[in-house]
């Protein structure tokens, strides 16, 4: 902490002349290690010799397709992807006759340049010129995108969540004002931040902390943090070099050291949650924006999957079913059957390769 009492959280990453990979102490006796190492830095005076600050500008994400639309439903509204899929084709038939947004089964994140414009003239007019970016932004699909149909958005920028919730659901102004601001916010100006390294000194051991603050809102004004922003908590006070700094103590528990040598283990991958299984259909190629949920509801459904505290966990029939399958047709249950399915369609329909024999090779086995 500060001499005036302000704290914040640095890691040890130098003993003397030695640079922690990580901030990790590694080998057979590191616990021992951190342990002295903990001890040594719990009594010592300690300084600031060096604070770098810089700009850093942090984009507004593209609008939303049917895969990012599910994960963030689920991340924010903890809804299922059935259940996103079902309350986003309501907004699209629309209340009292209007539709709400454009067709939510898409893989483009492109927006129609009247829609762009529209959003321009209402962030500069409901939240200022300084809100809207020079030009507009323009947001591509990946490779293999179909892009039959443009991202998902209001029909109108001007139908603001709060004019249309009297005709709405809960669930649907939910879904509705998620969508609706992510649209909006995507033709916003950046957030622009101040990223700050502090490093300090402790005898021979050097110590770093990181942090920013927040300049200019942006987009996150509209919109709000991202929940995969991983440095959205920390800040840190003013500091400078040469400033005197001690090990913090808690007033009433004045004999406890807030000095943590703390052990980490290799996790193995976390179970799936829909988001995250979402996701990586997507990466794989495998499925399509229309059929994401169905997937999702199918395996749960049929009991080859159990939630469990939000995450799928295969159950001992999934595992049987999955193991019966990968033995006996191993070319189709293989990740990269559907890409592949989908490159050769492509040739074929470019004429580089003859439709009877791709038949024939998916049949005849």
């Amino acid at each position: 902490e500060t001499a005036a009492g302000q704290r914040f959280t640095a890691r040890l990453v130098r003993v003397g002349e030695e640079d922690l990979k990580q901030g990790q102490l590694r080998g057979a006796d590191a616990g021992e290690r951190a342990r002295a190492l903990a001890a040594e830095l719990d009594g010592a005076p300690a300084r600031v010799t060096a604070v770098e600050t810089r700009p850093k500008p942090v984009h507004p994400k593209p609008p939303f397709i049917t895969s990012t639309l599910q994960q963030t439903a689920f991340n924010r509204l903890g809804f299922t992807a059935q259940r996103t899929m079902k309350v986003a084709q309501q907004l699209y038939e629309g209340v009292q006759g209007v539709g709400l947004i454009t067709y939510m089964r898409t893989d483009s994140p492109r927006l129609a340049g009247e829609a762009i414009g529209e959003m321009r003239r209402w962030l500069e007019r409901s939240l200022g010129p300084e809100y809207v970016p020079e030009s507009p932004r323009q947001f591509r699909g990946k490779k293999g995108a179909q892009d039959a149909h443009e991202a998902i958005r209001p029909t109108a920028a001007e139908r603001t969540p709060d004019s249309v919730r009297g005709l709405l659901s809960e669930e649907q102004f939910k879904l509705y004002d998620l969508i609706w601001k992510r649209a909006v916010a995507s033709q916003a100006a950046s957030a622009e931040y101040l990223a700050t390294t502090v490093e300090i000194e402790s005898g021979r051991l050097g110590l770093r902390a990181t942090g920013r603050v927040l300049r200019f809102a942006g987009f996150q004004k509209l919109y709000g943090l991202d929940e995969d922003d991983e440095e959205n908590g920390s800040s840190l006070p003013e500091l400078s070099a040469g400033m005197p700094l001690t090990v913090a103590r808690d007033p009433v528990t004045a004999d406890v050291t807030p000095v943590r040598p703390e052990q980490h283990f290799t996790q193995p991958p976390p179970r799936y949650t829909e988001a995250s299984l979402v996701k990586a259909l997507e990466e794989q190629d495998i499925g399509r924006p229309s059929t994401y949920a169905t997937i999702v509801g199918t395996i749960t459904s049929r009991e080859y999957v159990a939630r469990d505290k939000g995450r799928l966990t295969p159950t001992e029939l999934g595992l049987a079913v999955s193991r019966c399958l990968v033995a006996s047709f191993p070319d189709v249950f293989d990740v990269k059957f559907t890409s592949g399915m989908e490159d050769e369609l492509d040739e074929v329909e470019e004429g580089r390769r003859e439709w009877h024999r791709v038949v024939r090779d998916l049949w005849e086995p």
